[in-house]
């Protein structure tokens, strides 16, 4: 068995997990919680394993690099990092009803590595651009940062959805966290988020220096990035000097992780140096 089958296995086994957060969510039976917890386990070491295995294959084909180099990689690395992240949230506050909207993200950046016609699973050669130490901290800091910025796009979604005026008890937005819980939920995995996400930026001008001679160049990546950064930035300033809490944290949460599907996705199918993010 190869790491992309590996790796498949998983896709299937976070889509598991996401599934039985849903039903845990719904129907309120705590065996598919736990299930759902350990499901996504299961995924995780699947996940690490799978990454794992594609190193050594990558050393095999004589090319000897991190599976961190192109569109595939990075979903892959995405999904297992909003996985292991949102665990360890789940364990700090001891509620499971966020996995119902963490973990189908984990799911849905797997399902379209492993099943979308357009991007190839195939181990390929590093470009010149790419032969660098700075690859690993690079596109790591980047990724959990992005990964922070998912969960708290969730637990956004969660917010809205739940502040609503008069909420039944016997519905399922009942089982929600307390809004404020949520509100200091989401303020944490953006500042997780945010710190990570500087540090990649930092890491990629000092790449970017060594790699085409100079720090900034307003690449669309970078645009992108920059955009990104200044989102969160004014979220986490609002927060701290306008006293925002709620709602409008809430929507400037699900704004910035719309900025983030851009500057991953969008900028792939815009010319420039970063083009090699793309299949």
């Amino acid at each position: 068995m190869n790491s992309s089958n590996i790796l498949s296995i998983t896709t299937f086994v976070y889509g598991l997990s996401a599934l039985l957060y849903i039903v845990f969510l719904i129907f309120k039976k705590d065996v598919s919680g736990r299930l759902a917890t350990w499901t996504a386990v299961v995924g995780i070491v699947g996940n690490i394993l799978g990454v794992g295995l594609r190193w050594v294959e990558s050393y095999e084909l004589g090319y000897g690099h991190a599976p961190l180099s192109n569109l595939y990689e990075s979903l892959v690395f995405f999904a297992w990092a909003i996985a292991a992240i949102y665990l360890f949230m789940e364990y700090r506050y001891k509620n499971r009803i966020v996995g119902a909207f963490v973990m189908p993200l984990a799911f849905l950046a797997m399902a379209y590595a492993s099943l979308s016609p357009n991007i190839s699973d195939r181990i390929q050669p590093l470009i010149p651009a790419l032969k660098s130490n700075w690859l690993i901290a690079h596109v790591v800091t980047c990724f959990l940062g992005y990964a922070g910025f998912a969960i708290a796009f969730g637990i956004s979604l969660m917010y809205v959805f739940r502040e609503r005026p008069a909420v039944s008890p016997d519905s399922f937005l009942a089982r929600f966290p307390e809004l404020g819980v949520m509100d200091d939920m989401t303020h944490k995995m953006v500042q997780f988020g945010f710190l990570f996400l500087t540090i990649g930026i930092i890491t990629g001008a000092v790449w970017a220096n060594s790699a085409w001679g100079r720090y900034w160049g307003w690449d669309p990546k970078e645009t992108w990035s920059l955009i990104t950064w200044f989102i969160y930035a004014t979220l986490l300033h609002a927060r701290l000097m306008r006293g925002w809490r709620g709602r409008k944290i809430a929507f400037v949460s699900i704004v910035g992780f719309t900025a983030v599907l851009f500057t991953y996705f969008g900028v792939n199918l815009l010319p420039g140096l970063h083009s090699y993010g793309s299949p």
